[in-house]
């Protein structure tokens, strides 16, 4: 295994300097790499085969993580990790992204250099898909929300996400987080061209709900949902754009009693999945 002579007791260290620069998109976009902090993102992409240049430890705690990792895994991080990397537990906490830092943060590179089930399609043809339960997402700005949005499609079966290019970054740190590892097996595609995207899959013989609610709107839980049919779910304020609602099938809205006016997204989200998976 590769550590570091001596761990880093320096915050200005170039090392720990670039580590510190992947929390800005445009770094993690020139250089195809993320971070993120934690155990459980750790193993999740150790077992998942994601590719790891360096690993960064708290020094006190370097050698129960690796035992714990490995164990877990049932990997020899020598082999999954090019470069495991000893930080002094001060520096190591005012790099860390948690609040209480576990001990770990992995840079990885970006998924679909190594799994291709992250793309950036500009003009793919979405209707040679016909077998895959498919959830659209335009313009969703929270990372939490991207995050929470990729693990609720894990979890109830959806077998891709596509995105429009101007919803939050995949790869923020506050994403990765709450996608709590399943980023690394959810397929998802980010385009920006999702209007052209709706077109194909309708083409195709779908049919495309946009989440939102009119006069039309068909109240969730009261119409048959057929395989094949996918729903758009808009912005956490704004919601859908009238370009994506003008070409959709019909609108979907979810019930709720009047002391609210509106469902986070992603609760939005799990919420139709849930239904259009049944």
């Amino acid at each position: 295994m590769l550590f570091s002579s001596e761990p880093i007791r320096s915050r200005q260290n170039r090392t720990v300097v670039e580590l510190a620069k992947l929390t800005d998109r445009r770094t993690r976009e020139a250089v195809k790499l993320f971070r993120f902090d934690g155990v459980k993102l750790a193993e999740e992409a150790i077992a998942s085969g994601a590719e790891i240049p360096q690993m960064f430890l708290r020094e006190s705690e370097a050698k129960t993580i690796v035992a714990a990792l490995e164990e877990r895994t049932e990997r020899s991080l020598a082999e999954r990790v090019g470069k495991i990397v000893c930080l002094d537990d001060g520096v190591f906490d005012r790099v860390s992204e948690e609040k209480s830092p576990e001990g770990v943060i992995c840079v990885a590179k970006y998924i679909d250099k190594f799994q291709k089930n992250v793309t950036i399609y500009n003009d793919a043809d979405f209707s040679e898909l016909a077998d895959e339960r498919i959830v659209l997402l335009e313009a969703v700005r929270d990372p939490v929300n991207i995050g929470a949005v990729i693990r609720s499609a894990a979890a109830f079966g959806v077998d891709r996400l596509i995105v429009s290019a101007d919803c939050a970054d995949i790869y923020h740190p506050k994403a990765v987080r709450a996608s709590m590892g399943t980023i690394f097996r959810q397929k998802i595609d980010r385009t920006d061209r999702l209007p052209e995207v709706i077109g194909q899959l309708r083409e195709s013989g779908r049919r495309v709900f946009a989440a939102a609610l009119d006069r039309d709107a068909l109240r969730l839980g009261t119409f048959r949902i057929e395989k094949g049919d996918c729903v758009v779910i808009g912005n956490e304020g704004h919601g859908l754009t009238e370009q994506i609602l003008s070409v959709c099938d019909g609108n979907v809205y979810i019930p709720m009693t009047e002391r609210t006016e509106s469902l986070n997204a992603a609760v939005a989200a799990s919420l139709l999945m849930w239904e259009f998976s049944k």
